[in-house]
């Protein structure tokens, strides 16, 4: 089955073309990456995907319906969840409350259930508060149960936004640069994350300059340059693409991904 599908997709700002009329599919169940050099248009791509940016043309098809366009919380009901370059967590909230923003599309939070404490809204939260509390064990974060998030390492900040994501449960979940400022102990976490998300079923997209990571856990790789399309495959196929040596990966960065 074809999860994402995205034909002639293009993204301008101005006169400038930060996406190209890139074309590719992602099927179901499997790591997707997308990598390339800085200002090759990755998370522009994501941002069109996710429905952050509204194309400037093209076609972006989840599950086989049109979706280009799309608000992001119409496309999170439909199934789909993402994390940022940034962090994007509440320092304000304990670890478990922020998780637990993951799942406001499943809860009743009308002011009337909330004014008299309707039993079924005290159930809804109950389920939830567990749900999060076992994400924040998948994901590594256990320890943090009951910490402020201003109290959190970053590497753990970074496992606990996959787990918000995942409360939504999603069908494929996107996850720009997930590994971006941690040490090689972090990386490996996140690395052995993804690998076991992937062998959960969930579709993984993943945005990613660590080579090393990507080429361990990826099933397939889109590689973008100046917002077009460069190639596309498999790591063995692109590890030995002349094309993505020479605008991207260098020859001893490739050597390096072949013997990650």
């Amino acid at each position: 089955m074809t999860m994402i599908e995205v034909t002639h997709l293009s993204k301008s700002f101005g006169g400038i073309h930060a996406v190209r009329d890139v074309t590719f599919e992602i099927p179901s169940g499997i790591v997707y990456s997308v990598i390339g050099p800085n200002g090759a248009g990755k998370t522009t791509l994501f941002n069109l995907i996710s429905g952050l940016y509204t194309p400037s043309g093209g076609s972006i098809r989840f599950l086989g319906s049109e979706v280009g366009g799309m608000a992001p919380n119409a496309l999170a009901a439909r199934g789909m969840s993402r994390t940022f370059q940034n962090l994007q967590v509440c320092m304000n909230l304990g670890a478990l409350d922020n998780v637990m923003v993951g799942a406001h599309l499943k809860l009743d939070g009308g002011i009337l259930s909330a004014l008299f404490r309707k039993p079924g809204l005290m159930r809804e939260d109950r389920r939830a508060r567990a749900r999060a509390a076992d994400l924040l064990a998948f994901v590594g974060c256990e320890k943090y149960l009951h910490a402020d998030a201003s109290a959190m390492p970053y590497g753990a900040l970074k496992r606990l936004e996959i787990a918000r994501a995942l409360m939504n449960d999603p069908k494929i979940l996107f996850l720009d640069e997930p590994a971006a400022g941690l040490n090689h102990t972090e990386t490996a976490e996140i690395e052995e994350l993804v690998a076991t998300l992937a062998k959960s079923g969930l579709t993984v997209v993943l945005v990613e300059h660590d080579m090393k990571l990507v080429m361990n856990v990826s099933d397939r790789i889109l590689v973008l340059d100046y917002g077009r399309r460069l190639a596309e495959g498999t790591p063995a196929e692109i590890r030995v693409n002349r094309d993505v040596v020479a605008a991207y990966l260098g020859t001893a960065a490739a050597q390096e991904a072949a013997h990650g």
